[in-house]
């Protein structure tokens, strides 16, 4: 697929999203990054996102709860460009209901190269690099290129 490049502006868009048995450690891990991420623009899927308000004080935008087409809704914003990365704690030895949204969401955060931290170490790796707080290109799929073959 031909590509070309967006913008993602300094003030990032972030998604915050755990699975049930990783919301308190993505809560503690907003807490002890509550002034960088307090720079940035923050989404969270329904019951992560009222939790991480409640807890850390930040202005978090909630989406609906994942199970109930959260994780959806945010794979659609990431295809809009409404979403620059991604911090989702997952947890790799319980299946959940909605596992297939899951493999989407991951998906569609690949197709549209978007940064995404799986755990606690990457997810700090992400935020401490110098790219996450400055303005930087990103290829991305050429969509008008993809349409124009198609049609």
């Amino acid at each position: 697929m031909k590509q070309t490049s967006r913008t993602m502006l300094a003030r990032k868009h972030v998604a915050l999203v755990a699975h049930d048995h990783y919301k308190n450690a993505l809560s503690e891990w907003v807490q002890e990054n509550k002034e960088i991420l307090s720079q940035h623009e923050l989404y969270a899927t329904g019951t992560t996102g009222h939790i991480l308000a409640r807890e850390t004080g930040l202005k978090i935008t909630p989406l609906i709860s994942g199970p109930m087409g959260g994780d959806q809704q945010l794979g659609a914003m990431i295809s809009e460009q409404k979403i620059d990365a991604m911090i989702f704690f997952w947890d790799p030895l319980n299946a959940v209901p909605h596992d297939p949204d899951v493999k989407a969401l991951l998906r569609v955060s690949t197709v549209w190269n978007i940064p995404v931290a799986t755990n606690r170490s990457t997810a700090r790796f992400l935020i401490t690099s110098p790219l996450f707080g400055q303005e930087v290109d990103v290829q991305i799929p050429d969509y008008q290129a993809y349409l124009d073959e198609r049609l």
